[in-house]
């Protein structure tokens, strides 16, 4: 091998290297940790090997009447007086690969409706949450971002 194709071989190298650096930069990234949302703050954390969500904070935790505010949508009325705060409304997303989880659901308190979910890791700091009925195709994404 002469000296021209070797310098081209170790370049080739760097190149893939920085392009690898990139995405595994992406991917080792955790989603574990607190998240902010439109009107809340939520905690990602692991349970029984899999992705689970909380509310921690809402940026209006009252109702107008000075109440805290409470799962008033819930299916099953023995939840309804259960506090927002706290409320675990993301189980069961599973590793799909190193930035991405899947199989899980997300219930919308707003509504009392539990659907279909999916987060992918974006960049270190910026997470993707689609909630959907049936295909991804109906549903809706938020983008979360990292809580200082």
């Amino acid at each position: 091998m002469n000296t021209s194709s070797l310098q081209y071989l170790l370049l080739g190298l760097v190149i893939s290297g920085l392009g690898l650096t990139a995405v595994s930069a992406a991917e080792a990234a955790s989603p574990i940790g607190l998240w902010r949302g439109a009107d809340a703050v939520f905690e990602l954390f692991e349970s029984e090997g899999r992705l689970s969500g909380k509310i921690v904070a809402l940026s209006e935790p009252t109702t107008a009447e000075g109440k805290e505010k409470t799962d008033i949508y819930n299916p099953d009325p023995t939840k309804r007086k259960f506090p927002i705060v706290g409320l675990v409304f993301i189980s069961g997303l599973t590793k799909k690969n190193g930035s991405e989880w899947e199989n899980g659901t997300v219930y919308d308190p707003k509504s009392g409706r539990t659907y279909s979910c999916f987060m992918e890791l974006q960049e270190p700091d910026k997470i993707k949450v689609r909630g959907f009925i049936g295909i991804a195709e109906f549903g809706r994404t938020y983008i979360w971002t990292r809580a200082k």
